[in-house]
């Protein structure tokens, strides 16, 4: 274990809050990634009921292991609210009304070794069997078949998911699909000068999402409730399309019965604005999607804060501004 702990230390932080929350945060193994040198837990951390019909909040980060901040920015909100679950009586009774579920480790291979992809050479966020519009998707970068020595690989035709990729989609379907409100928020970086925040679609920039009023609504109120937030929203595909997206996927799966209403956001973290600050960044491949000065990377745990927050009142308060109304 001490191996592992010094291979993937955000271990040892899931020991820590969950301990530190006198039972009130559970932790379960859901997979095991073996490899030959080492197997990789693959885990969850679920607040609140035991009730996945609740209004419930999803957070989830390491989808690619170079993106190591996306995971610790998901950690650093699960430690503030396991210390405030010790004294805030309102967060309390907030956590009998909703939940929140997440799995900040989706590929622990790749955040151990410093890989985009898993042990596979796949990357995950190519990995799912959806097809981008091939006229506006951009050739290698949107997924590709070719070679898993390349980036952005998608695994071979007909293989099926990669056991990140089908865990992810499991646990959505047992912890989320079921609420009548979910929102799922993955946490990601290198992109842009500015933090963005992406929904669906990925795959095609002709229709938009099933619950794109919904979403707007939820803008509005994001919007007006706070006017000055950091963010750029807006659909992914107006950046570019991918093949593959885990989330459109679960999108699509959960559409096929519905109970209400589903928004997978992103959270696309603006790295290059840390390289922009400190050009030596560009020397190192870890420098590109993490911020290496502590006083950035302190800035960056606690920027988002406010914005997880306001999903799990808005989830509370979903009558406010929920559009789809399935099964109610």
């Amino acid at each position: 274990m001490s191996k592992l702990y010094k291979l993937l230390p955000e271990l040892k932080e899931l020991d820590e809050i969950e301990s530190s929350s006198n039972g009130l945060i559970r932790r379960k193994v859901l997979a095991k990634v073996d490899t030959a040198s080492e197997r990789y837990p693959i885990e969850a951390i679920i607040i609140g009921p035991d009730d996945p019909t609740l209004p419930v909040v999803g957070l989830f980060g390491g989808v690619h292991g170079l993106e190591r901040i996306g995971t610790q920015v998901v950690l650093s909100y699960l430690k503030t609210l396991a210390q405030s679950l010790k004294w805030d009586q309102d967060l309390r009774e907030l956590f009998t009304k909703v939940r929140l579920v997440s799995i900040p480790i989706i590929n622990p291979y790749g955040i151990a070794h410093h890989h985009r992809s898993n042990a596979n050479g796949v990357d995950l966020m190519r990995n799912a069997p959806v097809d981008a519009d091939v006229e506006d998707s951009t050739f290698l970068v949107s997924g590709h078949r070719v070679s898993n020595k390349l980036p952005w690989y998608r695994g071979e035709d007909g293989a099926g998911l990669e056991v990140e990729s089908q865990c992810l989609l499991d646990f959505l379907k047992k912890e989320v699909f079921p609420s009548s409100c979910a929102i799922t928020l993955d946490v990601h970086s290198g992109f842009g000068m500015k933090d963005q925040l992406w929904h669906p679609w990925g795959y095609t920039k002709k229709e938009k999402f099933t619950y794109y009023d919904d979403f707007v609504s939820l803008q509005k109120l994001f919007e007006e409730t706070y006017p000055n937030h950091v963010y750029k929203i807006e659909p992914q595909a107006d950046n570019y399309l991918i093949h593959g997206d885990l989330w459109d996927y679960a999108l699509l799966e959960y559409l096929k019965r519905p109970n209400g209403t589903y928004l997978p956001l992103t959270l696309e973290l603006g790295s290059w604005i840390w390289v922009k600050k400190n050009p030596f960044q560009l020397f190192s491949i870890f420098g590109l999607f993490n911020p290496v000065k502590e006083h950035r990377f302190r800035r960056v745990m606690r920027r988002h804060v406010y914005f997880i927050n306001f999903l799990l009142r808005a989830v509370r308060n979903k009558n406010y501004w929920q559009v789809s109304k399935v099964n109610e």
